[in-house]
């Protein structure tokens, strides 16, 4: 394309927006223009803002170091400047919803990397390999908020990522139960160990809301389409518990399934290693050449060694084999910050655009 999209960052200094930041840097599409964040941080300039609180392990891009933070709440003004936003605001659910649909009826398009639309019914919970269709929501969206461009869609939860690919890529052998225990890292929390000392050496067992998500938001990407709303996969149960460890980057997965069809061990692995979507098909520009990668030494996957396959944008499967309970047991691994957060907010506006949702104004 001749011009870059001109992208605006909601919520750009914390570190979900300051991933946002560091994966546009060299965007073949997208371009970084404005930032908003909190009043605080308004009227600084983008490095001065961020201050010594920048997590990425690469540097500030240098086109973003002098750009005037903007008021987030100033929603005409910074969407004047703009083709569309991503949204990593940091605000109670209600004010999220609020303001995102403010941006949407300034015919300002949102990607968002918050919860707080995902059970919108007429908003699009996106991972594009697994459910492009759901994008046709769009259009009832966008009769009910009386816009003409203007919508809001969003990514699913960053826990969900590492064993919900693998019941799309298994579909045709009716998994009906699922358990699933997952391993998150802090920066999930938004925190580094220097913010979070406690962390290290430590394993909390509880995170706030994350397993409620981790059941239900699979039941809802893998759905159907029907009548202007999404209908959740039926015949499926998933049971989860979410732990917190003392881990940067990467959510690790024990997963336990039972399918309705008889399946061997070969034909399991061969369907991940097959699995890919529309994004594939369209080499956007975000997508992994490889979705799922299956990985056949019994230490792996490994965070240290497999966060970062197909630059944090693909999964990585190992450890697959019977057990005498359920059917079969696995375990997935999947970068949390890149493909369960900016990352697959990326590929989710990138198959929007090459869609025809975002163009610009």
């Amino acid at each position: 394309m001749d011009k870059k999209l001109r992208v605006g960052i909601l919520g750009g200094t914390g570190m979900v927006g300051q991933r946002f930041i560091s994966l546009l840097e060299n965007h073949p599409w997208f371009e970084v223009t404005t930032i908003a964040a909190s009043p605080r941080s308004a009227g600084k300039t983008y490095e001065a803002a961020v201050g010594d609180r920048w997590k990425m392990t690469t540097p500030m891009p240098e086109k973003v170091k002098n750009i005037i933070v903007k008021d987030v709440t100033n929603v005409n003004e910074v969407a004047s400047e703009v083709d569309f936003v991503f949204s990593a605001v940091d605000m109670t659910k209600e004010e999220i919803r609020a303001i995102e649909e403010e941006y949407a009826k300034t015919e300002t398009p949102v990607v968002s990397n918050n919860s707080a639309h995902r059970w919108t019914k007429d908003v699009p919970m996106i991972i594009p390999e697994i459910n492009a269709d759901h994008v046709a929501l769009i259009e009832d969206q966008k009769k009910r908020l009386g816009t003409k461009r203007g919508f809001v869609a969003v990514k699913p939860n960053c826990s969900i990522q590492s064993y919900t690919p693998c019941l799309w890529a298994w579909r045709e052998f009716e998994p009906y139960e699922v358990v699933a225990t997952t391993y998150q890292a802090i920066s999930g929390a938004g925190n580094t160990f220097k913010d979070w000392p406690e962390m290290v050496e430590n394993v909390i067992p509880y995170i706030g809301g994350e397993e409620e998500k981790s059941e239900q938001e699979p039941l809802r990407i893998l759905g159907t389409l029907k009548d202007g709303e999404i209908i959740k996969k039926e015949g499926l149960v998933i049971t989860t518990q979410c732990i917190r460890v003392p881990v940067l980057n990467g959510h690790t997965a024990a997963v336990f399934v039972k399918f309705k069809k008889k399946v061997d061990k070969e034909t399991l692995i061969a369907k991940l290693r097959e699995a890919k979507g529309l994004p594939q098909e369209l080499d956007l520009p975000s997508a992994p050449k490889q979705f799922i990668q299956y990985l056949e030494e019994d230490n792996r996957p490994q965070v240290k060694l497999d966060v970062d396959f197909e630059k944090g944008m693909g999964i990585s499967i190992g450890r697959l084999r019977e057990d005498f309970v359920y059917d079969w047991k696995f375990v997935g691994l999947s970068h949390n910050t890149v493909r369960g957060a900016a990352g697959g907010a990326v590929l989710c506006a990138e198959l929007l655009k090459a869609k025809g949702y975002i163009q610009a104004k």
